[in-house]
């Protein structure tokens, strides 16, 4: 049996595939090992287990993709974890960036968006990241994110700059005052996650012209400060015109990216909410 597990902030999606071709699914908690320590892994990864392998069957190998996963010191606890419930598996570790890749193009060359909470992007080439332009995080960066959209509708909001009819149903739906604001995102813990929240009920406004526009600014800074340079790297520049993208923010955006893309000579080829399974077909047995 072959395990494969998928880790974003807040869930761990996990796929194991037996012998015969048939997959288990199972969903827990984000694993995340910049804010896990060693026992909340090993808890996770029991809950987890038992699920995805009920019969006890011989675990060959486990491939685990998440964020934050730059290093073998960083991949330590998750480790010890896995090997204390599948000993004899063969563990790998590679980054989310890297799952993104290899479900939208598999061994393949293209550019690489990742658009959700936050945003990332690199050049693939050939199954190999060639190369990644930082996204900067939420402060410095992570143009084409729920978060970079809610940070610029939150910022309007404050500074009065909403159109009234959006302002009155923000509040009423969120009963959101500037002091609350300001101690959620400078006195609190989770401020991006905080301000991504907001992106759905901005989306849900796009009909209003003002809204539209702030989430095309948010959406073109992506492609103007990420996606379209990619082509300066690439071996052939067909490649880097090709857009993938993962997120569920990507692609509730999908429309408005195509036809930005094709302002810029881009093309987006594909959209995936969640690579995982795309992830189980590359792994497959």
């Amino acid at each position: 049996m072959k395990i494969i597990a998928e880790s974003g902030a807040t869930k761990t999606s996990w796929r194991a595939i037996a012998l015969d071709g048939s997959v288990r699914s199972a969903d827990t908690a984000g694993m995340s090992p910049t804010c896990l320590d060693g026992d909340a892994v090993r808890e996770l990864v029991r809950d987890a287990v038992p699920m995805l392998d009920p019969e006890g069957a011989r675990v060959s190998s486990v491939i685990f993709y998440g964020a934050g996963l730059v290093s073998e010191e960083s991949a330590a606890p998750l480790r010890d974890a896995i090997q204390m419930w599948c000993p004899f598996a063969e563990i790998s570790f590679h980054s989310d960036l890297v799952a993104a890749a290899r479900a939208l193009f598999g061994d393949g060359s293209g550019v690489v968006a990742i658009m959700g909470t936050g945003s990332n992007s690199c050049l693939y080439e050939g199954g190999r990241i060639v190369k990644n332009i930082s996204p900067g995080g939420y402060v410095l960066g992570d143009e084409g994110s729920g978060v970079a959209l809610g940070r610029a509708f939150l910022a309007d909001f404050v500074k009065g700059l909403l159109p009234a009819h959006v302002e009155e149903d923000f509040v009423r739906v969120y009963g959101l005052d500037y002091p609350q604001i300001v101690r959620k995102v400078y006195k609190e813990q989770g401020t991006s996650a905080f301000m991504a929240s907001f992106a759905p009920f901005v989306l849900s406004h796009a009909c209003d012209p003002y809204i539209k526009g702030m989430i095309q600014d948010n959406l073109e800074a992506f492609v103007k400060r990420s996606l379209s340079r990619y082509g300066a790297y690439a071996s052939d520049s067909e490649f880097a015109r090709r857009i993938g993208v993962v997120g569920s923010f990507g692609c509730a955006c999908e429309d408005m990216l195509r036809s930005i893309g094709r302002e810029y000579g881009l093309e987006f080829v594909k959209f995936l909410k969640s690579p995982v399974d795309e992830l189980v077909r590359y792994h497959g047995i």
